[in-house]
C-alpha cells in the first residue's frame, strides 16, 4: 500500500495561505476520486477540495481554524494502487476547485439522533442554512427525503428532539472558535476602525415622492420580472454624486501613502447572510439603468444567500451602501469598507410631519448617515455630497426619469 502526502494545492491568484474550516473526512474514512475532503476559506473565496484517487485517510494533519500555507502536507493518504497516488501526484490538475461558496460552519454543534452519523449529508442549501442557525449538525439527523435526503422538517425534528431531553447536566456556557467568515469579518471590521479615522453626517430626506415615483414602475418591473426596491434609485443617486465629488470615490494605498482615485463606480451592496455579512458588487453601476440595477441587485443578493457568489462578485468596490430595509432603525454609524473612503447608511422609511409650502403634512421621511474617512474627506465636502443624494432622491421624476 502506498503513502500519499497530500499537500494544498496552489490555489492561484496569488492565495499563498489557507484557513481550514471544515473536514469532511477523519482518520480511516476510504475517499472516492474527487470526493469532497476539506473546505479551505482563502482571502479570496472558499475552496473545497476534492480527494485525487481512491484512497484511505491515514492522518490529518490540521485542525478546525488552523492556517496551512500553499505546499504544506495537511492530511496523508494510502492508496491500494501505486500508480493512483504516482499518477496523483504527477497529475498538472489542481485537485482544488473554488465553488464561490461563503459557509461558516463551526464545529461542536448538538448532536441529533444517537449514534446516526453521515458524513457527507444530502441537502438543499435552504436546509443547510436552516441547519446552522438553528445549531444542527446535518451530519447526524436521520433523512426522510427522497434518496437519503435531510428535510426542512427533518431539521425541525431533531432539534425538537434535542429540546425535549433532559439534560440536567448541561453546560451553561459554549465556546466556539471564531473561524471562517466570521473571522473575516471581524478582521475587517477592526482594520477598518483602526486605521480610517471615521466620522459620520446624517441628514432627513423626505422620501414621499420617490415611494409614489417607485410605485408607478412596479408595474413594468413585474413584466421585466424584476423586483423593484429603493436601492437601484440610491444607487443611482450615489454614483451621479460621486462623479460631482471623486474624492469619495477614492482609496487609501498605505504601502505607498496615496490617495487613489478611481475612474470607475462599483458599489458595493452590504448583505446580511446566515454566514455574516457580506459586500456583493455593483460593478459600473453608473453604465445600468433603474431595471438593470434591480435585476443586478436581486441576483447578487440571492447569490450571497445561496452562498454562491462567485469571487469576482465581492472585489474592487469603490463605495458601498448599506441598508437594513424595514429594521433600519432610526440610526446607526456605519464602518467603512476599507480601503474605502465613504459608505451610506439607509434607514427605514417613516411617516413623519413635514413643512411643505409652509404648512405641517405627513410625509414619508428616512434618514442617511453617511460615515467618512476625516483623514481624505472634509466635513464640508461630505455634506455636500449628501445633500447631492438627497436632491436626487426627493426629485425622482427629474433625476431618474432618464434612467428607465
Amino acid at each position: 500500500m502506498a503513502r500519499l502526502d497530500f499537500k494544498l494545492p496552489d490555489i492561484g491568484e496569488g492565495v499563498a495561505e489557507g484557513e481550514i474550516v471544515q473536514w469532511f473526512v477523519g482518520a480511516g474514512d476510504t475517499v472516492g476520486e474527487d470526493d469532497p475532503m476539506v473546505e479551505i476559506m482563502t482571502d479570496k473565496a472558499t475552496v473545497t477540495i476534492g480527494a485525487p484517487c481512491d484512497a484511505r485517510v491515514e492522518r490529518i494533519c490540521f485542525e478546525v481554524g488552523a492556517i496551512a500555507q500553499v505546499g504544506e502536507v495537511i492530511l496523508t493518504l494510502e492508496s491500494d494502487a501505486a500508480s493512483n497516488v504516482e499518477a496523483a501526484q504527477r497529475s498538472s490538475r489542481p485537485p482544488a476547485t473554488a465553488v464561490g461558496e461563503i459557509r461558516d460552519q463551526l464545529p461542536g454543534a448538538a448532536l441529533f439522533g444517537g449514534d446516526r452519523f453521515q458524513a457527507k449529508p444530502l441537502a438543499t442549501p435552504a436546509t443547510r442554512r436552516l441547519a446552522k442557525d438553528m445549531g444542527v449538525d446535518l451530519r447526524l439527523v436521520r433523512p426522510s427525503g427522497h434518496g437519503g435526503r435531510v428535510t426542512r422538517d427533518d431539521v425541525h425534528g431533531a432539534l425538537r428532539r434535542e429540546v425535549a431531553e433532559d439534560r440536567p447536566n448541561a453546560p451553561l456556557e459554549e465556546r466556539q472558535p471564531i473561524i471562517g467568515m466570521r473571522r473575516k469579518i471581524a478582521e475587517r471590521m477592526h482594520q477598518a476602525k483602526a486605521t480610517a479615522a471615521h466620522f459620520t453626517f446624517v441628514e432627513e430626506c423626505d422620501a414621499s415622492r420617490l415611494v409614489d415615483f417607485r410605485q408607478q414602475l412596479l408595474p413594468e418591473a413585474e413584466r421585466r420580472g424584476a423586483r423593484l426596491t429603493f436601492l437601484p434609485f440610491i444607487i443611482k443617486a450615489v454614483t451621479d454624486a460621486l462623479r460631482k465629488h471623486p474624492v469619495l470615490n477614492s482609496a487609501v494605498d498605505e504601502r505607498t501613502n496615496e490617495l487613489v482615485y478611481k475612474k470607475y463606480y462599483n458599489i458595493g451592496v452590504a448583505t446580511a447572510t446566515a454566514a455574516g455579512l457580506m459586500v456583493p458588487v455593483v460593478h459600473n453601476a453608473d453604465r445600468l439603468r433603474i431595471f438593470e440595477l434591480a435585476e443586478r441587485i436581486e441576483r447578487l443578493s440571492r447569490a450571497a444567500q445561496d452562498g454562491t457568489l462567485a469571487p469576482e462578485d465581492l472585489r474592487n468596490s469603490t463605495f458601498t451602501v448599506t441598508s437594513l430595509g424595514k429594521q433600519g432603525g432610526l440610526l446607526a454609524t456605519p464602518i467603512l469598507n476599507h480601503p474605502e473612503v465613504g459608505i451610506l447608511g439607509v434607514h427605514r422609511i417613516k411617516e413623519k410631519p413635514v413643512v411643505r409650502d409652509g404648512n405641517i403634512v405627513v410625509g414619508k421621511v428616512m434618514l442617511l448617515s453617511l460615515s467618512l474617512d476625516h483623514r481624505i474627506v472634509d466635513g464640508h465636502v461630505g455634506a455636500a455630497f449628501a445633500y447631492d443624494v438627497i436632491e436626487a432622491l426627493e426629485n425622482p421624476e427629474r433625476s431618474f426619469r432618464e434612467y428607465l
